[in-house]
């Protein structure tokens, strides 16, 4: 009879985590994920970019299974190209949301991420990409931003750091949204009670698979729901401090292959 494998499923993220420099994915990462599979293991993508910004990196990895997309708000089925779960933001509720954070901090620089397999991610004036190879639709005022459906917004503010955005954020809009740090430049307002683990959890029951059965790695403080809820969480070597303090292991960084690392050692 086989070994079952150390955990049926494998939920990663992407950027600074399964990714490298130039949204690549290494060649050892690539084949500790096949021997995984060969296994017995799933991977699952758990990412904070929405469905349009990640289904051309999905069909790079032939990815097939359920992926979570949009900071949890979105399940999507990559083998069918058709999005099978989706919770919106309420767009009054951002407009809320972003003006008391205002009434704290100043003038925050926001966009949002459409809701739908086409949405789009529109930009306000003064609003500058963090990761400049996603599109984006660069829009006239404000107003705009609210013309269609979303599942987050995501802001920047002009001193200060991420961190004490994320902070003065949660102070002022507690309740009304969710808010996330999930990159550099990139803190996020999502639905409330929506997180990655929020998704993952959706995704693993429609697989049949248990918390405890699953591995998670990630980069960011918008990992902690998702380490929460799996069974082991491992850290990069380039995380934030704050996925370490509540990770199991921490392994070497996104450039060092520090997932294929550690799925080398479960699957030998």
């Amino acid at each position: 009879m086989a070994r079952p494998p150390a955990y049926p499923l494998i939920a990663t993220d992407l950027d600074g985590t399964l990714l490298r420099r130039g949204d690549t994915v290494s060649a050892r990462s690539r084949a500790a994920l096949v021997r995984a599979a060969g296994a017995g293991a799933r991977h699952i993508v758990v990412t904070g970019r929405p469905v349009p910004q990640v289904r051309h990196l999905l069909l790079e990895l032939d990815y097939q299974g359920l992926a979570v997309c949009g900071q949890g708000a979105q399940v999507y089925d990559a083998g069918d190209n058709a999005i099978v779960s989706s919770v919106t933001l309420d767009r009054e509720l951002a407009d809320v949301a972003l003006g008391k954070i205002e009434a704290e901090v100043g003038e925050v620089f926001a966009a949002v991420n459409q809701d739908g397999m086409e949405g789009l991610m529109l930009m306000e004036p003064g609003y500058e990409m963090p990761h400049p190879t996603l599109p984006a639709v660069r829009v006239a005022d404000r107003a705009e931003l609210w013309s269609e459906p979303i599942n987050k917004v995501l802001m920047r503010h002009a001193s200060l750091s991420d961190d004490e955005l994320a902070e003065a954020a949660r102070s002022a809009a507690d309740g009304l949204v969710t808010v996330t740090m999930a990159g550099p430049g990139t803190v996020e307002l999502q639905p409330v009670g929506v997180t990655k683990a929020t998704g993952l959890a959706l995704a693993a029951a429609r697989m049949g698979i248990a918390p405890e059965s699953t591995i998670a790695f990630g980069d960011m403080p918008n990992d902690i729901p998702m380490f929460h809820w799996a069974g082991y969480g491992v850290a990069m070597a380039n995380a934030h401090e704050e996925l370490k303090a509540v990770a199991d292991e921490i392994t070497t960084s996104n450039e060092e292959d520090g997932i294929a690392v550690v799925l080398e050692r479960l699957f030998a």
